[in-house]
């Protein structure tokens, strides 16, 4: 059984929109795939109604948090969330405040991308993401479509990166409130790509075991952005703290290169996964 438990379509910053990211996976060989847009379920909907037979898909979604360390600045982390209720009160009116921080945030990147001379259009923008959640990734499009940069990895590298002159810092959600949220929710919180040091600053192992004890239930372990030495601590961490471990590939569609299925979650821990949610139910035959 080949599971991929972090995919991103049209809804938030992938380029599939859900039918055609769930016949990737089936064409890829899938039997499960997540559906895990940033701090969106609206891809749900579409996912039931366009699952292909013999593929099982699992209600999920990407929640923008962060960690804070004492007397230290803050660090971006992504919380993965599966099988919640996307009707809790709590967790629906967060999901709500952030798709606003992400809006916003992205005017606020255009708005200084075009200050200093680029061709970019914040209306442009916001159309070509055809409804779904506006972040980076649309803006990156907007510079290689301007003929700015050459690609989307490009446009990350040279002008959107964490570090770059037109890095706007969004609110997000400190991340022991979002495992609360979640597990409120029904949900499996699993941390993502919690080793991913390319994309920058990272937590150290102390963070990942209060967010165990906050509730905490995985770690993604297989992940395109881990070293083989990142993922064997991972895994080990994972059995200190009792979590269970997932694999996954972050599929983005075309704007990032790796394909989907490209690290997978070992049968066991999906059931494992499958147990502990509550909140919804994996949509299959």
């Amino acid at each position: 059984m080949r599971i991929d438990l972090h995919t991103h379509s049209s809804v938030s910053d992938g380029t599939d929109d859900p039918a055609a990211l769930l016949a990737t996976a089936r064409a890829a060989g899938l039997d499960v795939v997540a559906l895990t847009d940033h701090d969106t379920t609206a891809g749900w909907a579409a996912a039931e109604s366009a699952r292909p037979p013999g593929l099982t898909v699992v209600p999920g979604m990407e929640l923008s948090c962060r960690w804070f360390p004492a007397g230290r600045p803050p660090v971006s982390v992504h919380l993965l969330a599966y099988l919640f209720d996307p009707a809790h009160p709590g967790l629906a009116a967060e999901l709500a405040r952030l798709r606003a921080e992400r809006l916003s945030r992205g005017e606020r990147i255009v708005t200084a991308l075009a200050a200093a001379g680029y061709p970019v259009v914040w209306e442009r923008v916001v159309a070509a993401s055809g409804g779904g959640v506006v972040g980076r990734p649309h803006v990156a499009r907007a510079l290689v479509e301007a003929g700015v940069v050459g690609s989307v990895d490009e446009a990350f590298a040279e002008l959107l990166h964490h570090r770059g002159p037109y890095h706007v810092v969004k609110a997000d959600t400190d991340v022991l409130d979002g495992i609360a949220l979640v597990r409120a929710a029904g949900g499996v919180p699993v941390f993502a790509h919690g080793l991913a040091t390319r994309r920058g600053r990272v937590v150290d192992d102390d963070a990942v075991a209060a967010m165990a004890a906050a509730g905490l239930l995985g770690l993604e372990v297989d992940h395109p952005d881990h070293s083989p030495a990142e993922r064997d601590h991972l895994r080990g961490l994972a059995g200190e703290l009792g979590l269970l471990t997932t694999g996954s590939s972050d599929y983005h569609g075309v704007n990032k290169t790796t394909p989907i299925g490209a690290c997978t979650t070992d049968p066991a821990q999906y059931e494992a996964l499958l147990a502990a949610g509550a909140g919804s139910a994996p949509l299959t035959d």
